[in-house]
């Protein structure tokens, strides 16, 4: 059973079936506390529909801009699939439009938010990819409670945004693999 959530502008989510991918794709409104909460619940229940009992046996979360994909991108994702198991779920925070041109500067990003996680969704590793406009998903971590944080090797655990909500993991990946090196190896 696949799925996408689609969070409508009044407020209230649809959860939609579909063959193809799962997902959750939200751009182009303004996401509150009481949204995310809203969005999160709606993954809980899906878990339970999907599994009974309590749902998902571990939910997983990772972020970031995705702007790129690359194969540092999917070592992560493959890795957060890994630790979900085949019971949880990996919903992953894609940073919007607005967020990553704060982080990134003015020519990111490449693909719209909404590419962005419409792309993740068909991953087989990925079952949801939420939007957040704030440049770190703080309180989309604070309302999913998820049982791991999963960031690339270029973070401390300490320094992860959540580590004080769910413990982290931090894989370690290859050097060179960054939508920024990318961006410049394209210009030469």
């Amino acid at each position: 059973m696949s799925m996408i959530l689609k969070f409508q502008s009044n407020g209230h989510s649809e959860l939609d079936s579909s063959d193809n991918y799962k997902g959750m794709a939200m751009t182009g409104i303004e996401l509150n506390d009481s949204s995310y909460r809203e969005i999160c619940d709606a993954i809980r229940e899906q878990g339970r529909k999907d599994f009974g009992g309590n749902g998902y046996s571990r939910i997983v979360f990772t972020n970031g801009c995705f702007d790129i994909l690359h194969s540092g991108h999917l070592k992560l994702l493959d890795e957060c699939r890994r630790l979900a198991g085949l019971k949880g779920a990996v919903v992953v925070g894609v940073n919007t439009d607005a967020s990553v041109g704060r982080l990134k500067g003015q020519s990111r990003p490449i693909f719209s938010d909404n590419e962005r996680a419409q792309l993740l969704v068909h991953l087989k590793s990925v079952d949801y990819a939420i939007t957040f406009e704030e440049d770190t998903p703080i309180k989309l971590i604070e309302s999913l409670r998820p049982d791991l944080i999963v960031k690339g090797g270029d973070y401390k655990a300490s320094d992860v945004v959540g580590s004080k909500i769910s413990p982290v993991v931090i894989v370690n990946l290859e050097d060179g693999f960054s939508t920024t090196s990318i961006i410049e190896r394209m210009k030469r």
